[in-house]
């Protein structure tokens, strides 16, 4: 669950000119069968995971008699190791274990700013980041995406700055940083004392960014903080861990936070996660990758040929997918779409500092069953043909 739902009296499903944030545009989707808005994984189970759920008895008695700090580390490992991430510290405290994505973010928006005050965010990406740095009072400067791929950082932004903060891969556009581009900011950060902080939430999907960033990071000297996500990549019912991970160097006060906000995750939860990596080690995340790349084939195959329909992020290997509506504004496309009980997500707010740059273009979740996922789509084409 997202942090900024907690207190909300809209029910789902209830249309509001007032709507305020991505989070809120997800949760009226909650209860409709045809919902392609949030990025949460809700395919059918495969074999391999209906197993692990079929020994839920089990994993819950593993979790109840064995030690905590075990079974934390044993999940820890079975992450990191799925995803390439091999140096990713492992001594105690320096991987903080959290409900969420977003109670990790929450962390370490406080911690962030009771040392610095200003934050160079990437542009666009989920606007949660962007709600939860400014809501803890950092000041935002936008890190443009585009040229963050293709130059140096500059040093003038670098002067004015505490903090870099980079989705990747991003949310919703699917680029990836590479190596030597993470291993250049990342020296650029260590030059000028700038903390670089990752959000790696989608990193699951797309072996281009499987590479060793604790590798490069460490190599760095600069100061970092990354947070990771089990969440995105299985069908749990939202049972999922978030990982708050820092360097020995960070100079936040990160633990002290945490601990003013969770004791930790339940031992159940972490068993859960550790059983699910394993099962992708074992060619699980071979056939979640293959399962996503037919379900984003299907949506571009299904909207091809419409007038001024395109697909902005023809490289994008996450489980999203953005579709440019043409001269048609997105929130008029979800307007009509909830008609037919049918919720995508506008793109706006994912552009956090120039909200009008995601008019004309909504992202698709393509974490479901094909078949719900065509419904929704061939809805989709209906109401682009009709305007």
């Amino acid at each position: 669950m997202d942090v900024r739902s907690a207190g909300r009296t809209t029910e789902p499903g209830t249309p509001s000119a007032k709507v305020r944030n991505l989070t809120e545009w997800e949760f009226l989707a909650l209860n409709s069968e045809l919902n392609v808005a949030d990025g949460h994984a809700r395919q059918a189970l495969t074999p391999g995971q209906s197993k692990v759920i079929d020994e839920l008895p089990l994993i819950f008695t593993e979790g109840e008699q064995r030690p905590v700090a075990e079974i934390e580390r044993e999940a820890h490992r079975a992450y990191f190791t799925l995803l390439g991430q091999h140096s990713y510290p492992s001594g105690p405290g320096r991987v903080l274990s959290c409900y969420s994505s977003s109670v990790a973010m929450e962390i370490l928006s406080r911690a962030l700013v009771s040392r610095i005050s200003t934050v160079a965010l990437l542009h666009p990406t989920f606007d949660n980041i962007a709600d939860l740095l400014r809501g803890n009072g950092l000041r935002l400067v936008p890190l443009e995406e585009d040229p963050l791929h293709t130059a140096d950082l500059d040093p003038e932004l670098l002067k004015s700055v505490g903090c870099i903060f980079i989705t990747t891969p991003n949310n919703p556009t699917g680029r990836v940083l590479g190596e030597e581009r993470l291993r250049r900011i990342a020296e650029q950060c260590a030059e000028h004392d700038v903390i670089l902080a990752l959000d790696t939430s989608f990193r699951g999907f797309d072996p281009r960014a499987h590479y060793d960033h604790y590798a490069v990071l460490n190599d760095s000297g600069c100061r970092w903080a990354v947070i990771e996500d089990t969440g995105k990549l299985w069908p749990t019912l939202d049972l999922k861990v978030g990982l708050l991970v820092g360097s020995e160097n960070l100079g936040l006060p990160v633990d002290k936070i945490y601990s003013d906000i969770l004791l930790g995750v339940s031992p159940l939860v972490l068993v859960l996660a550790r059983r699910f990596a394993v099962d992708a080690a074992e060619g699980g995340l071979e056939d979640l990758h293959d399962f996503i790349d037919a379900n984003r084939r299907l949506v571009r195959e299904t909207l091809t040929g419409l007038d001024g329909v395109s697909f902005p992020d023809p490289d994008s290997r996450v489980s999203v997918e953005r579709v440019h509506v043409g001269d048609r504004l997105g929130q008029d496309v979800w307007m009509t779409l909830q008609e037919h009980n049918v919720y995508a997500l506008p793109c706006g707010q994912f552009h956090w500092a120039r909200h009008s740059e995601g008019d004309h273009t909504l992202r698709l979740a393509l974490a479901r069953d094909p078949e719900s996922l065509q419904r929704s789509v061939n809805a989709l084409r209906a109401v682009l043909e009709a305007r």
